[in-house]
């Protein structure tokens, strides 16, 4: 590694309140499935400068937030709702209240080819209904783009349209999973999904008014159990490189 980039990595460490030192194991991170694509890139841009590596585990952040209640060994929570981060702050078990890192976004996706006519009020998945046989939105239940999806649904009066025909995936990236293996004909899913390069080469989509949902406020914080390199990620995950890279995916940025 570079003395510049030891230095700058120094730097990092230094903001979060640690010393830069060897790496004993690598820290778990919890991350939302919405930055399934975003945060894996970022983390391999954190290992090249810093020469740490992280171990990403992405699912729903609901189902995070009960495992970290639960005790499971998560060093960094990034979660979609940052809800669930103020509840573990109010039971004592993180660091503090968390950063805010990003706002996201929703959207109406289909395969490529589709007879589905992608607009902002879902006039043309309503036209194209009898081509649909399955229609996937993430579990409202713990996963906060699909409490998103469910309240854009309802907002336009089709909540009720849809049920005979909804599948719900466990989070936003099994969501995206059931339309990109023909599971579903179309879904609701994040946008920092469909911006990614695989997704983007299989299907369309079209940004649906955040005026329908509440907002996906995004915030991540440290548990009790986080050591030096988890914080320094945390740290890193707030700088320039990183944000960069959030914003490519089509997440708002807190500041700008």
């Amino acid at each position: 590694m570079s003395r510049v980039i030891r230095a700058v990595s120094c730097v990092i460490a230094a903001l979060a309140g640690v010393a830069c030192a060897a790496q004993a194991r690598p820290p778990i991170v919890a991350a939302a499935s919405d930055l399934k694509f975003a945060v894996t890139e970022i983390a391999a841009r954190f290992e090249a400068d810093t020469g740490r590596k992280v171990q990403l585990n992405f699912g729903s952040s609901g189902n995070f937030a009960r495992q970290i209640r639960q005790g499971a060994p998560f060093e960094l929570f990034m979660s979609a709702d940052e809800d669930f981060v103020f509840e573990l702050a109010n039971a004592g078990l993180t660091r503090d209240r968390g950063e805010l890192y990003a706002v996201g976004r929703i959207v109406l996706y289909a395969p490529k080819g589709s007879s589905i006519r992608l607009d902002a009020d879902l006039k043309g998945l309503r036209e194209a209904w009898g081509a649909v046989r399955k229609f996937a939105i993430a579990n409202p239940e713990h996963a906060p783009y699909g409490r998103a999806a469910q309240q854009a649904l309802q907002a336009l009066g089709l909540w009720d349209f849809v049920q005979p025909k909804l599948v719900l995936g466990e989070n936003i990236a099994q969501t995206a999973q059931f339309v990109t293996t023909g599971n579903a004909q179309a879904g609701i899913i994040a946008l920092s999904l469909a911006l990614a390069p695989e997704l983007q080469r299989q299907g369309s989509h079209v940004l649906l008014p955040e005026t329908l949902h509440n907002p996906l406020r995004q915030r991540m914080v440290l548990t009790r159990r986080a050591g030096e390199t988890a914080a320094l990620f945390y740290a890193y995950l707030q700088q320039p490189p990183a944000r960069a890279i959030l914003k490519r995916y089509g997440f708002l940025l807190p500041g700008e």
